[in-house]
């Protein structure tokens, strides 16, 4: 390394150019992981806090919630499911209306029995006398909406039918689909959705099953299709394309870095064939050329992705002060900056296949 540092002191210039384009490679990756995280999280926030392990739905629902319409046959199949806690799930989208003159608001209305396990999530921090015992007699909203100036006592009327129902509570609803959250009881859900012509029909089946269950025998025997809750993820409207269109970016970075980095190495290998002929002739070996070449690059390319997660870190956390759907997550920045280094170093590979094929008598003038 003693002759790649010496250079790297010297001409310094000479490698500032690719640097700070790694660097802003650099940069431009974490900003898009930080947006890839935040949208995931704007997407799915409200099913992945939900205390449940696995989703039943309707055959060939493909984890979608508006696919999939299930009925009381199936519920009870699972629930003579040893080991298995199951309980019903309303899942739609709803427009609902301030009948104070308010705004209205879009809602992911989740539908819920006050006495499954489902409940303690939706009821955390609503208002006392939020039900009567048996059922849950309004919205429980995400505190998001809170913050945007809806309050306790509020009566909002559902899109399209004659619900009318009062805001009765908030709690972190998160949200579903990039629209936030709000909890019901099922039966009103119900009601909201299918009018006087529900016969007891709902979303999904909510599930927490022991490990090692046999999720394709109680399939078989309820008719339905369960997912575990990290592979219902996918159902979110636009979950599956925005992940696919944030990985493909990323990738296209990663070959870009690769592609720049292998370029200017393979020039400056070219300018130093002379000098690379010469520590031949004085008995260095390839490689321990080759060991010179790639510390020097990866010095390179450390420095300048560090200095481009640094950058972009403190970009995500300037936007995410505001409305944009962004998220830091360190194991995010460090596997972008990993891979990007990676990459780098990979493409440079290919530029020192010159030296192998360097010999000695460059360094006096002969051509090859």
């Amino acid at each position: 390394m003693f002759l790649a540092l010496r250079e790297l002191r010297r001409t310094w210039r000479r490698f500032v150019l690719v640097g700070l384009v790694v660097l802003l490679v650099a940069t431009l990756s974490t900003v898009l992981t930080g947006l890839a995280n935040g949208l995931v999280t704007d997407g799915i926030s409200g099913l992945r806090s939900l205390p449940l392990t696995h989703l039943a739905f309707a055959p060939h629902a493909d984890a979608t919630f508006s696919r999939s319409t299930l009925d009381r046959k199936a519920l009870d199949e699972w629930r003579q499911e040893p080991g298995a806690e199951s309980t019903p799930i309303g899942v739609s989208f709803v427009n609902a209306a301030s009948e104070s003159g308010g705004p209205s608001i879009d809602l992911a209305l989740f539908g819920i029995d006050v006495d499954s396990f489902l409940y303690s999530e939706a009821h955390q921090g609503s208002s006392s006398g939020s039900t009567d015992g048996e059922r849950l007699n309004g919205l429980v909203l995400s505190h998001e909406l809170e913050e945007d100036g809806v309050e306790i006592g509020d009566r909002y009327r559902i899109d399209g039918t004659g619900t009318s129902l009062p805001v009765i509570g908030f709690t972190f609803g998160g949200t579903y689909g990039h629209v936030p959250i709000a909890y019901t009881d099922l039966s009103i859900w119900q009601q909201a959705l299918y009018g006087d012509d529900a016969k007891g029909r709902f979303s999904a089946i909510a599930l927490r099953l022991p490990p090692g269950f046999d999720v394709a025998a109680a399939d078989r025997r309820a008719g339905t299709e369960t997912l575990t809750k990290e592979e219902a993820y996918s159902g979110s409207p636009g979950f599956s394309a925005e992940t696919a269109t944030m990985t493909l970016i990323r990738a296209f970075l990663l070959v870009i870095s690769a592609l720049i980095v292998g370029a200017f190495f393979t020039v400056l290998t070219v300018q130093r064939t002379r000098q690379i002929g010469l520590l031949k002739a004085m008995g260095a070996s390839s490689s321990y050329v080759l060991r010179d070449g790639i510390g020097q690059i990866t010095a390179v390319v450390v420095l300048s992705t560090a200095a481009g997660a640094l950058t972009g870190a403190a970009i995500i956390a300037l936007l995410s002060r505001g409305d944009v759907p962004i998220e830091l997550s360190l194991p995010g920045v460090l596997s972008s900056a990993g891979l990007l280094v990676a990459t780098g170093i990979i493409g440079s590979l290919f530029a020192f296949r010159r030296i192998t094929r360097v010999e000695p008598a460059i360094a006096l003038g002969v051509e090859q």
